[in-house]
């Protein structure tokens, strides 16, 4: 998903567009053998319904959500919905997975050669602008977390921390050759995520707190400088005494 800069003074809510794989059957079909690629219609019809899901889920979480609420929120009849997703795990399961991949891209983009505060920055940033363009995949994330990742378990124990295992090789690096100062790498990444995924899960606490004048679209900016200002203080070497 392609994010606009923070400077742009625009915030939106852009929807992730989903790709239905190739070879991908359509829940009902009775065909045996070899899949059958879904038909333009229908991948429009999953797109329909994993945004409507996306709705439900990130406001009543998954043992919350029904289908029932997620064939309302899409237009559509139940058993219109069970032909393209015959459980509410598998919508769930294809939402999570989607968005975990959306969620490291930026991570993925971290560059070994690339200057450290450079990376830093762009890293930060970039988690920001997702906070403010995704806040409803933020919250559908956290919830899951929050129930001890029972859909995506595999997910985060291998993708996740062999990408986290990758780049915390990366900042060693940079504090090996003396370019940044040294620290857990782990718990700087760790430190990242929740500083940027604050301003999409508590954003109602944000801009309560802010007030008017300071809780407008501005205020993701005014989070980017605060937050290089603080990692690159703390990164920055200091002279020994």
């Amino acid at each position: 998903m392609a994010t606009r800069k923070l400077n742009d003074g625009e915030a939106a809510s852009t929807p992730v567009k989903r790709q239905a794989k190739a070879g991908v059957k359509a829940a009902g079909s009775k065909t045996p053998g070899r899949a059958k690629p879904l038909t333009r219609i229908q991948k429009e019809k999953q797109d329909i319904i994993l945004e409507a899901a996306l709705e439900v889920f990130s406001l009543h979480g998954f043992r919350g959500a029904t289908i029932d609420q997620i064939a309302a929120q899409a237009g559509m009849s139940k058993p219109n919905l069970l032909y393209y997703f015959p459980k509410k795990e598998e919508i769930h399961r294809r939402l999570i997975s989607e968005l975990l991949d959306t969620w490291l891209a930026p991570l993925r983009e971290f560059d070994e050669t690339g200057d450290p505060f450079t990376e830093i920055r762009s890293y930060i940033r970039r988690k920001l602008e997702m906070a403010r363009d995704m806040p409803r995949e933020s919250r559908l994330f956290a919830n899951e977390m929050l129930q001890g990742a029972p859909h995506v378990s595999e997910m985060i124990e291998v993708d996740l921390k062999q990408l986290v295992d990758e780049k915390a090789k990366v900042l060693l690096t940079w504090m090996d050759q003396g370019k940044i100062s040294r620290a857990d790498p782990y718990h700087l990444i760790f430190s990242i995520w929740a500083t940027t995924q604050h301003y999409a899960d508590f954003d109602v606490q944000v801009r309560a707190v802010l007030g008017p004048g300071r809780n407008g679209d501005g205020r993701f900016e005014d989070a980017a400088r605060y937050l290089e200002h603080l990692f690159m203080h703390g990164l920055t070497l200091r002279p020994k005494t």
